[in-house]
């Protein structure tokens, strides 16, 4: 009963941990496509181009392979725990 009360509030906890670090590891992101697009364009640019710029930028975080990796964030304590469950159960 313990195990299966840690997994519902280990997935609780993880999930929101997961929206978290996707949440900041988006606006990082935009930030820097901002930053990048204020380097490249002194005077300012046009505002619509400007955030074509973004939103493409974005589009193609999206579609890379850094979002994928905070999926860890629900693998590696995953691991952990069974790891932990079976050594202390059979050994």
């Amino acid at each position: 009963m313990g195990l299966v009360r840690l997994l519902i509030f280990g997935g609780i906890g993880l999930t929101i941990l997961y929206f978290l670090i996707s949440i900041y590891s988006k606006s990082v992101r935009r930030e820097r496509l901002e930053n990048q697009w204020a380097e490249d364009h002194p005077e300012g640019g046009d505002e619509t181009a400007r955030e074509a710029f973004v939103e493409r930028g974005m589009a193609d975080y999206e579609s890379s392979f850094r979002p994928k990796l905070i999926l860890l964030v629900y693998v590696i304590p995953a691991i952990f725990v069974v790891v932990i469950h079976f050594v202390t159960t059979y050994t």
